[in-house]
């Protein structure tokens, strides 16, 4: 039930799910969420962070000193504790990009994350019935403020989140008000937007914008915010929402389309239907053998409308000048391009899941550091992409179009770039970060032999 609880008891069963990079399972009735919540984790991310030897050796040197470096967590609160807890258990790969963060910012992201994964937590519940989810969505930010609500009654497999709000709403409370008022907006925007299309259907490529912006583009609004209050960032960064809008776009768009066959397996709708209505009469019919020419037009006029957020994804990260924030931001949209790379004409889409492989996962986020690399891996997936375009395709056109924006975008000299601040090389903050996701699973895996040792003993 909503109201006071007790808090959520913590443990290392919490650590269960090991990092990995795979899509997660969703349950029946749950809502594509943006990053294993909503910051882009689902959908544009494969395999498992745990690589061959070889994988790691560039980051063994790094071993003594980066330990030190997450040893901040030591002089934390409890309360902000449990809350990386959570960090860690929900998040999977974006909790080692969260904690690499510099400075305050890394507990306003962290804090973030966890109300807005509290909120999409009770989007995906389909066992809250429409009476109570609708309020529950539209009031979720004055809860923020109440330091006993909490919801008890949850199905999801994130429901610690609901049960134990009061610790996250204690840690949100101690944040300074810049903070505060940066994530209750966000908040009170995406219920509202939320509660919106719980009966609502993706119909116009319009409403799909609209979608999108409420799940995943005030995401990088809030985020946005979140980087200039915090001074690491210019005021500029915080002001320019279109920018902002299109990160979450990008990104968000990338995991629906890269998400067809699990969503219509499981009765969910997102692809627009002014876009599948073109090419078949119910969009599951898309998977059937027969359907394949139409099925892949469908597919690359998505991935082409997804494609025009680029040249903004290029703006926004030239305009980034902190390290830990470039790598924060870089690296989900060159995870992004590489997975749009993949499904575009693939199809493989309508079949099965479409993966990047492990490998080339990882080094993307070992080399997405610095503005010019990040140009040179969009203008390496945007050429594969050029390369698939079918003489045929009904939007090879505008496909065409957009890949030659696009090239001339990541083709800019980097000479008029602003300098970038940090206090690690870009090397070691990806160093940082892997380390951190390794960490995590090593805890996961030895908690789950541990409880498995003490089930034994117990029976």
């Amino acid at each position: 039930m909503a109201g006071s609880c007790c808090k959520y008891p913590i443990s290392f069963s919490a650590f269960k799910r090991s990092l990995c990079m795979t899509p997660r399972s969703s349950g029946p009735h749950s809502r594509p969420p943006l990053s294993g919540g909503r910051f882009g984790e689902r959908g544009v991310q494969e395999g498992c962070w745990a690589t061959r030897p070889s994988t790691l050796r560039t980051t063994g040197s790094y071993r003594h000193h980066l330990f030190s470096y997450f040893s901040h967590q030591d002089s934390m609160s409890e309360s902000l504790q449990t809350c990386y807890l959570y960090l860690n258990q929900t998040s999977r790969s974006f909790a080692a990009v969260i904690q690499a963060l510099d400075g305050e910012l890394r507990h306003a992201v962290c804090i973030f994350y966890l109300v807005l994964r509290a909120l999409d937590t009770v989007e995906d519940d389909m066992t809250i019935p429409l009476e109570k989810k609708v309020p529950m969505l539209n009031d979720f930010h004055t809860y923020l403020y109440q330091d006993k609500w909490c919801f008890t009654e949850s199905q999801e497999k994130d429901k610690q989140v609901l049960e134990d709000f009061p610790t996250i709403s204690l840690e949100f409370r101690k944040l300074g008000q810049e903070y505060r008022e940066v994530i209750s907006d966000i908040c009170l925007r995406m219920g509202v937007g939320m509660a919106e299309f719980l009966e609502k259907k993706v119909g116009s490529m319009k409403e799909w914008d609209q979608y999108c912006h409420y799940v995943a583009g005030l995401v990088g609004i809030g985020l946005s915010q979140l980087f200039s209050a915090s001074q690491l960032e210019d005021p500029e960064v915080g002001r320019d929402t279109e920018l902002a809008n299109s990160m979450g776009l990008f990104l968000q768009k990338t995991n629906i389309i890269r998400d067809y066959l699990e969503d219509t397996q499981e009765g969910r709708a997102f692809w627009p239907q002014e876009a599948w209505s073109q090419f078949s009469g119910h969009l599951e019919d898309l998977a059937q053998p027969e359907k394949l020419d139409v099925a892949l037009h469908c597919l690359n006029l998505l991935v082409t409308d997804a494609l025009h957020h680029v040249p903004d994804v290029i703006a926004y990260l030239a305009r980034l000048r902190n390290q830990s924030v470039f790598n924060f931001c870089a690296i989900p949209q060159v995870m992004a391009i590489a997975t749009l790379s993949a499904c575009y004409n693939n199809p493989l889409v309508f079949q099965s899941v479409v993966k990047i492989r492990k490998g080339q996962a990882v080094t993307l986020m070992m080399e997405a550091t610095t503005m010019g690399s990040v140009q040179s891996i969009i203008a390496q997936y945007s050429q594969e992409i050029l390369q698939k375009v079918s003489t045929t395709d009904p939007s090879r056109e505008s496909t065409l179009r957009i890949l030659a924006v696009i090239r001339e975008k990541s083709s800019l000299s980097q000479s008029t770039l602003p300098p970038r601040t940090h206090h690690l090389s870009p090397m070691y903050l990806s160093a940082a970060m892997l380390l951190a996701a390794f960490s995590w699973q090593y805890l996961s895996t030895t908690a789950a032999q541990s409880q498995g040792s003490g089930d034994t003993q117990g029976h």
